[in-house]
């Protein structure tokens, strides 16, 4: 029988969610079809609290380490956004704490040793602190996580250990609005290796149109494995637009496989911080050739006609029916399923898959649908639905309804593992 002195060590990087002073844990986001982004709503995130606290029962201690990383990290939110590090009561933070990371937590009798992060609600946080949610982002950037291993490229035609990296990333604190594909439904056929090296613009033009998306980012890892279980190498690329051009490149070491979860991490903060960088300095312009739409009257070669005429029809048959991209608000997992089944239910959509997530954001749901573009929107007003734009990219809301906006490795060339 284990010694009750003994800790006990939980697995690193579980999310709980934390509402309204309830704890309830949450899975990991990977389903048979694809990864679910771990967090698309933009909250603000403090990482690398210390907590340490003795109590008559573990329960109890747990508790009581929760509550003092809210405390503390409140005040490092209050500082880092121009405030004065005050305090606030349990019952206040309760109200804007939308989560807990457990970073690394041990769990004894009755004593709790960890090192945690929050989240805060952004929108609850900014009003408590005078600072404007609208924060400047970059355009909605459709995101393709490349990893090589073993010769071979893959992106979303089999779940990977990038794109899982990628899914659990928090961007509540980055300025990139990264449009990250499940990599369900068609996403295997749309986003792969060699698509990311056709520099065509119709194509993307169209792929982009499917996705609610303005700019590709391509993030690039490749593994290089010593010898089995043995050390790992990653040299990560962060490349940018139809051309691939690079922004960044670095490499990555973990003394062990079973560190590999860590490398891939820390290979995804530095690339977000790279590409915020560019975003700064303006280096992240979008490519102007991929909004541009050409004259009807301009003629265009026999060739690319053709060219460009097969591949639209191709992603037309995919979804069946005209392609429409709809803007919605998915304030939780009820609301996405609600949505589609409500879109489904309108006279002439053949089918409505969700292709962006972005839990307690806004989400594009892809219709199919038989008719003009145009008779869609008073079928969707009839049902209760404000709707703006044109075309086949609409935004709607529910009338009343208010709009919606892991342990780090050392710096440079070496990481823990």
């Amino acid at each position: 029988m284990m010694s009750p002195r003994l800790l006990r060590l939980l697995p690193i990087a579980l999310m709980v969610a934390v509402t309204g002073g309830i704890v309830a844990a949450q899975d990991d986001g990977i389903t048979d079809q694809g990864i679910s982004a771990a967090d698309g709503s933009g909250s603000y995130e403090v990482g690398g609290i210390q907590v340490d606290v003795t109590a008559k029962t573990a329960e109890a201690a747990r508790t009581g380490g929760w509550r003092i990383a809210q405390r503390k990290g409140w005040q490092l939110l209050s500082q880092r956004l121009g405030g004065d590090g005050g305090t606030l009561s349990d019952s206040a933070l309760d109200s804007i704490v939308s989560g807990i990371v457990v970073e690394n937590e041990q769990i004894g009798p009755n004593r709790y040793i960890a090192r945690l992060g929050v989240l805060f609600s952004r929108a609850r946080a900014g009003a408590i602190l005078g600072v404007s949610i609208g924060s400047a982002r970059s355009v909605p950037m459709l995101t393709i996580p490349i990893q090589w291993s073993g010769g071979a490229g893959q992106a979303f035609e089999q779940q990977t250990d990038w794109q899982q990296a990628w899914g659990r990333y928090r961007t509540g604190n980055s300025a990139i609005d990264y449009v990250r594909p499940a990599g369900s439904g068609p996403d295997s056929m749309l986003l792969n290796a060699g698509q990311v090296g056709r520099p065509g613009r119709a194509w993307w033009r169209t792929i982009l149109d499917q996705y609610g998306a303005s700019d590709i980012l391509v993030p690039v890892v490749r593994l290089s494995r010593q010898w089995p279980g043995g050390p790992i190498i990653g040299e990560f690329e962060a490349r940018h637009g139809p051309d691939n051009h690079i922004i960044a490149r670095f490499t990555l070491r973990v003394r062990s496989s079973d560190a590999l979860p860590v490398l891939l991490d820390a290979g995804v903060k530095r690339i977000d911080d790279a590409y915020q960088a560019a975003l700064r300095n303006g280096a992240l312009r979008t490519d102007p050739a991929l909004s541009h739409r050409p004259p009807s009257a301009t003629e265009k070669p026999v060739e690319a006609a053709a060219e460009d005429t097969k591949l639209e029809s191709a992603v037309a048959d995919i979804a069946g029916g005209t392609a429409i991209n709809i803007q919605v608000d998915t304030p939780g997992v009820a609301s996405v399923s609600a949505t589609e089944a409500a879109l489904r239910g309108i006279p002439g959509v053949r089918s409505a898959i969700t292709t962006s997530l972005a839990l307690g954001g806004v989400s594009v749901v892809r219709l199919s649908f038989d008719g003009d573009p145009a008779a869609l929107r008073p079928l969707l007003e009839a049902r209760g639905w404000t709707v703006q734009g044109t075309g086949t990219t609409l935004r709607i809301r529910r009338a009343g309804a208010p709009s919606q906006g892991g342990p780090q490795p050392p710096a440079d060339n070496a990481t823990g593992g």
